[in-house]
């Protein structure tokens, strides 16, 4: 099977990204498909949260094995195949690219293919540039003494409630501007 997976930014407007990867792969995979196709590096730690259709967070993927209450799971990026936690279309993730600020994408799963498997993770559609990676706290504080930053950042930055999740909506994207598909590794 494989999953195609929706990725918006609420940083940025008309930015989107659409993965398609087998169903079998890792998270850790998924995360270096997400990288790549924006151009990230991985020297950073991120994380996904598999969240309600509210956005509300409910299960954390890690990149690495953080303590955690023992009552807890612990659900590490290269031991978790994206079938043990994604079971259906329009299941809902948040991934945290910038922990320092809490930046992060906001996926769908977009359609669930039967009858078809990946070796390797595919960019299928390509709209806009990204979000800055980091964004630097001094530069951030230099900008927030005037009247506002160009970053766009503010006290409602993240998680506002003017991010509307009808623009996961398919009919959005049909008048953009999408490149081939592609390999992205």
């Amino acid at each position: 099977m494989v999953y195609k997976f929706l990725i918006l930014s609420d940083e940025v407007d008309r930015f989107s990204r659409e993965i398609e990867i087998d169903s079998e792969a890792t998270f850790l995979e998924l995360n270096d498909a997400i990288l790549e196709s924006v151009g990230y590096t991985k020297d950073q730690l991120t994380s996904f949260f598999i969240c309600e259709n509210n956005w509300e967070k409910k299960t954390e993927v890690t990149l690495m094995e953080m303590d955690t209450d023992f009552d807890e799971d612990s659900w590490i990026m290269g031991e978790t195949r994206l079938s043990e936690l994604i079971e259906e279309e329009k299941q809902r993730m948040l991934f945290v690219f910038d922990n320092m600020t809490e930046r992060a994408f906001f996926i769908e799963l977009r359609e669930i293919i039967t009858g078809r498997n990946l070796k390797k993770a595919v960019c299928t559609r390509s709209v806009g540039k990204p979000p800055k990676q980091i964004i630097d706290f001094e530069e951030m504080e230099k900008g927030d003494k005037g009247k506002g930053n160009d970053l766009g950042i503010d006290e409602d930055f993240y998680g506002n409630d003017d991010y509307d999740p009808s623009e996961l909506d398919e009919e959005g994207f049909d008048d953009l501007d999408m490149s081939d598909g592609e390999s992205i590794f």
